[in-house]
């Protein structure tokens, strides 16, 4: 699954939908980068005829060249695409390192129908629904479908056709502080996940007044309220790493009741056991919901220490997300049934 999911793209639909209910727009889409760009491919920036923009398509090699074209009456095609880098549209400039840059343009008129169009996309982003963009040069977008959050690309150009894929960014919450907790924070936002930290406890929250990770949003708040009072999208992955029952369990209780891609709690195969005991007699969970909850949860690498579990936490949220929830190697599996039968006390890497 890689549909596109930058979050601060979201304020470029934004824009767009605000300017396009007056005014002609021309949004643009990066397809593909090759060599060093500061820009990865789904960026996106909107422009008007007047200079104004929202976004980036390069970082800012580009983009004042792109303004003039546009002022000089450039690209009014319903959709072109333009390729930046290794002698093309403007020789003169020099991406980073040789890069090279190819985006769609998309000129849309101020008409009611633009401004639906740009919705549907900006409420992909925001996680109402995931989309597939569909487009043939040099018409406009011929279809707009739901999608789901496992898609082969995001991104397919065999020239005229293109297939854009569009979701929320994947998003981590994070069910109380831990030391585990810390690192996954740390590992899912060099992912570009979306983190987000319910902690509800004192001591975790004064802890943290010196030691919140980079990227995340602090909730304090108890986990299973956020759900229950917020939900989420489907492009989210719930994790509880406390071994404090009153967050864990009722973080799960909570969970199974959202589209989540990924539930899980951190404990060994013992302690997992109790917990899935716990679930059905007080949670009232039935057998389906008890098999979404990843318990162990991880992928079974011999962990030892709170980076290394966090790893195994990441790389099974980062497999299920990519590959789907049937992905498990049968050497994973044969890994967790051997952990299964060691006693607890010589486990630490049954997450």
């Amino acid at each position: 699954m890689s549909y596109i999911s930058q979050p601060l793209d979201a304020k470029v639909l934004q824009q767009a939908c605000d300017w396009a209910a007056n005014r002609d727009v021309w949004l643009c889409t990066v397809l593909h980068t090759w060599g060093s760009s500061p820009r990865s491919p789904g960026s996106l920036l909107v422009a008007q005829q007047d200079g104004s923009y929202c976004g980036s398509l390069s970082g800012g090699c580009v983009e004042e060249h792109f303004l003039a074209q546009i002022a000089k009456g450039c690209w009014r095609e319903a959709s072109q695409v333009i390729r930046y880098g290794d002698g093309e549209l403007a020789p003169q400039l020099r991406l980073p390192c040789g890069g090279v840059l190819e985006v769609l343009v998309e000129y849309l008129q101020a008409v009611p129908e633009t401004v639906d169009y740009l919705q549907q996309q900006l409420q992909a982003l925001q996680g109402y629904q995931a989309i597939r963009k569909q487009l043939t040069l040099p018409h406009a977008c011929h279809q707009l479908t739901p999608g789901d959050y496992a898609a082969d690309t995001a991104i397919s150009y065999q020239h005229p056709d293109i297939h854009i894929c569009l979701a929320a960014a994947p998003c981590l919450l994070l069910a109380g502080y831990s030391p585990v907790a810390h690192y996954c924070a740390e590992f899912a936002h060099a992912l570009g996940f979306e983190v987000i930290l319910c902690e509800p406890r004192a001591e975790q929250l004064h802890m943290l007044q010196q030691d919140l990770p980079k990227g995340v949003k602090l909730l304090q708040t108890f986990p299973a309220k956020y759900l229950e009072q917020t939900g989420c999208h489907a492009n989210t992955a719930i994790v509880a790493l406390t071994h404090d029952p009153r967050l864990d369990d009722l973080t799960m209780m909570e969970a199974v009741n959202t589209p989540a891609f990924y539930i899980g709690a951190m404990g060994s195969a013992r302690n997992s056991g109790k917990r899935r005991e716990r679930l059905s007699r007080i949670g009232e969970l039935t057998d389906a919901q008890l098999a979404r909850v990843h318990g162990p949860i991880g992928l079974a690498i011999g962990s030892k220490t709170p980076a290394e579990i966090a790893l195994a936490i990441m790389a099974d949220i980062v497999r299920v997300k990519n590959l789907g929830p049937q992905s498990a190697m049968p050497v994973v599996q044969r890994t967790l049934d051997m952990l299964e039968s060691i006693p607890d006390e010589g486990v630490s890497c049954a997450i």
